[in-house]
């Protein structure tokens, strides 16, 4: 082979090295890169996709009906508990329901209730923070003005009000929540929107004939969504509290629903005497929250460039 020829293969060979060197990762990649190197983040996906399929097939993996009662069979302990029984393994309340089989089917109304809790309270936030964000002035300052007063009140306060105005039920429960959560959303919204409005990229939309709807939708709302995906999630866990301490007080589901604050309120007069009855539906609401508050401190994590080393 001649030289020439061979010193252009070389440098073909070294070009092709040095572009696969240079060819950064996927963003999924890197994005789950980050967020695999947090240990609770991981831990805390792990839980919620757990409690996802308790939610999705409690029918199928509960033992028992959550409403069957077994007249012989009143507040008996767990089963590694003397005087308890495999066949109702965290024991059983006062009326003989199964405590395990309510805490999955729990997890059914917890989860779903959430769901829809975070993703309305979120496209409402993301509606009006687009809005005030874009058109600033007095729209700005009226929306603006709503939110720090719905602030200004504590949330569970304010959750309670609002269902005592409403009555005590588990979609009133749920509105309410939607309700106290959404300022947060719009509050963080206006600011990325203010934030991204100032950036080259808008200005060229403009100039390019892009209007108002497209402008906000296509391409200012995907550059806010890494803020708002964290306190979704953060979200979630205090969606999960505030229905299940609505439910404590008797506003939120009524028996016999198994969503794990009422089942406290029912067993609260038995904490002495029968500790599983508590014990577990206050486990459950524990474990919940903690795991989606550590899978939102690993999003933030990751889609936070400030924070990535």
């Amino acid at each position: 082979m001649p030289a020439s020829q061979t010193e252009a293969a070389a440098v073909a060979t070294a070009e092709d090295a040095n572009s696969g060197m240079a060819a950064p990762p996927h963003p999924l990649v890197e994005f789950w890169g980050y967020f695999t190197s947090s240990r609770g983040a991981v831990i805390g996906l792990v839980v919620i996709c757990v409690l996802a399929i308790l939610a999705i097939f409690a029918d199928v993996i509960a033992p028992l009906a959550p409403d069957e009662q077994f007249r012989d069979s009143f507040l008996v302990p767990p089963a590694w508990v003397e005087g308890g029984s495999m066949r109702f393994i965290l024991g059983t309340d006062d009326i003989g329901r199964d405590i395990l089989s309510r805490i999955i089917h729990g997890a059914r109304v917890s989860m779903s209730i959430g769901t829809l809790v975070v993703t309305v309270s979120l496209a409402l936030g993301i509606a009006l923070g687009l809005i005030a964000g874009y058109a600033r002035g007095v729209t700005e300052v009226i929306i603006m003005r709503m939110m720090d007063i719905m602030l200004a009140l504590p949330s569970l306060l304010l959750a309670i009000v609002i269902v005592a105005i409403l009555g005590p039920s588990l979609v009133n429960a749920a509105m309410a929540v939607v309700i106290v959560a959404m300022p947060h959303y719009v509050r963080l919204t206006r600011a990325a929107v203010i934030t991204e409005m100032s950036k080259d990229y808008v200005t060229a939309s403009r100039v390019n004939g892009a209007g108002p709807f497209r402008l906000m939708i296509v391409q200012v709302l995907p550059n806010c969504m890494a803020p708002l995906i964290v306190q979704a999630t953060l979200g979630f866990s205090t969606a999960v509290l505030d229905l299940a301490a609505l439910g404590f007080l008797g506003m939120g589901a009524q028996p016999p629903t198994p969503e794990w604050g009422t089942m406290l309120a029912n067993a609260l007069q038995f904490i002495q005497r029968a500790w599983w009855v508590v014990s577990f539906p206050g486990l459950a609401i524990l474990v919940t929250v903690l795991a989606f508050n550590l899978m939102g401190d690993g999003l933030r994590d990751a889609l936070d460039p400030k924070l990535k080393r």
